[in-house]
């Protein structure tokens, strides 16, 4: 079976629906399917045969591929090459009697050349595309210069080239190659490093280099985040001391205080968030290119040469300290942070407790105030009963008096003072009811 269109499916070949089915069997593809599948295929190891001189040059980009692109394809016009596409992550290009390998990674590119290897250990190299005429991409932050020789009893001679103080030598590749360097650069700014091949294929010495070229470049990006915790370890030792002066004025703070003590907790706290927002990102490629830096010397599986060093435990020796600095000033910076937390929420705590009990205070004198309005409606609701039966009784008298009661024997002032009694309880009994009905709305 295979991916083409049947006379039986239900669809042309141009229309969507089919360019999706070109998986097996026809099925649809994930989004993501080829670069998954690709991942592996990203950096392809060099095949290298014994003699052969190599150079391999990482430049800090931000994994920004516009420049590298650009920088590709002028050197593909001076060498007549295609150049890659604008997503392609690696490229080669043919320069004469070498050849040029490109790759990209998260915040670096690589360029690695491989060409033909000088009579004398050391001389200058010909035919490599670096110089000043080479379109650098970013920054320069490690370069490597191997040479791959096949082992004799003169190849063994060139240790000697090495500083001795630093000097490791290993026997690797179950004792197919001997890998020898100092870890110093040279007159060109370049690591040397010496392989000695007593038999292996092209493409296990193109492995092998690239693994040695890992260590080399990937140890280097390690140490990145070492400037980096030592500007900030002396920061962290001045907020330390201002949390520990705060944390002491914490005890004996009032309400208006902590309000204060609080305002500068703040703002210390941000200041270190700050630290630690800038840090998190080389701090945490700083443990991956450790770790990968050690995967790599596990993948080597030295052997030791006697009298000589091996790599890891130099590499282990000189670089765990700055790793441990690294981790370090992180695991503070998180402790500090938690504690500046903790310290705030106490203040605030502590604020909050005081704001409750002002507003308790000022709830009691509100409820004070509502009861000694109360006390002085009633009082003026019964001086308006009274104002209210003088008017009243005001108006009956003067009915009383068109009305003449004395034809009938009667003074008009008893019939005023007779009235007088009614009217008073009539009006209070209207007040009395209206009060109610206000009362019974406000329930």
């Amino acid at each position: 079976m295979n991916d083409a269109t049947t006379p039986s499916d239900p669809k042309p070949a141009s229309t969507p629906d089919s360019v999706e089915r070109r998986g097996a069997f026809g099925f649809p593809l994930h989004a993501n399917r080829a670069t998954a599948l690709g991942e592996i295929h990203s950096r392809p190891a060099p095949s290298v045969s014994a003699p052969r001189a190599l150079i391999k040059l990482c430049f800090m980009t931000e994994g920004g591929s516009t420049v590298d692109h650009a920088v590709l394809s002028e050197l593909s016009r001076r060498h007549g090459s295609a150049p890659p596409e604008k997503q392609a992550r690696h490229h080669t290009i043919v320069t004469g009697k070498g050849t040029l390998q490109w790759e990209r990674h998260t915040e670096a590119s690589t360029y690695l050349w491989q060409g033909p290897l000088p009579a004398e250990f050391g001389a200058p190299l010909l035919g490599h595309p670096f110089g000043e005429e080479f379109p650098a991409p970013g920054t320069l932050i490690a370069g490597v210069r191997m040479e791959i020789r096949e082992h004799t009893p003169a190849a063994m001679e060139l240790i000697a080239h090495f500083d001795p103080a630093t000097l490791c030598c290993s026997s690797v590749e179950g004792g197919l190659a001997t890998i020898v360097t100092d870890f110093r650069q040279d007159a060109s700014g370049l690591t040397q490093i010496l392989v000695l091949d007593k038999g292996m294929s092209p493409q296990r010495t193109g492995a092998l280099a690239q693994r040695l070229f890992d260590i080399e470049i990937y140890r280097t990006l390690a140490m990145l985040g070492l400037p980096l915790a030592q500007r900030l370890s002396p920061r962290m030792r001045k907020a330390e001391d201002q949390l520990a002066a705060l944390t002491n004025r914490m005890r004996s703070a009032d309400a208006d205080m902590a309000e204060s003590l609080l305002d500068e907790i703040t703002a210390l706290a941000a200041d270190l968030e700050a630290d630690a927002a800038s840090s998190l990102y080389r701090f945490g490629a700083s443990r991956a290119y450790d770790e990968i830096v050690h995967d790599r010397l596990d993948a080597l599986g030295e052997e030791l040469v006697t009298g000589y060093e091996t790599w890891r435990g130099f590499l282990v020796r000189r670089t765990a300290p700055a790793m441990r600095t690294c981790r370090s000033v992180e695991d503070r910076l998180a402790n500090l942070s938690r504690k500046l937390a903790r310290a705030a929420t106490l203040l605030r705590t502590k604020v909050d407790v005081a704001v409750e009990k002002q507003n308790r205070d000022l709830l009691h004198s509100m409820n004070t105030r509502a009861k000694l309005q109360l006390r002085l409606q009633q009082t003026v609701e019964g001086l308006s009963v009274a104002a209210v039966s003088y008017y009243v009784v005001g108006l009956i008298a003067y009915v009383v008096k068109g009305l003449e009661p004395k034809r009938f024997g009667i003074p008009d002032t008893a019939v005023t003072a007779v009235a007088v009694p009614f009217v008073v309880l009539a009006i209070w009994a209207v007040v009395r009811r209206i009060r109610r009905s206000h009362s019974d709305g406000a329930h």
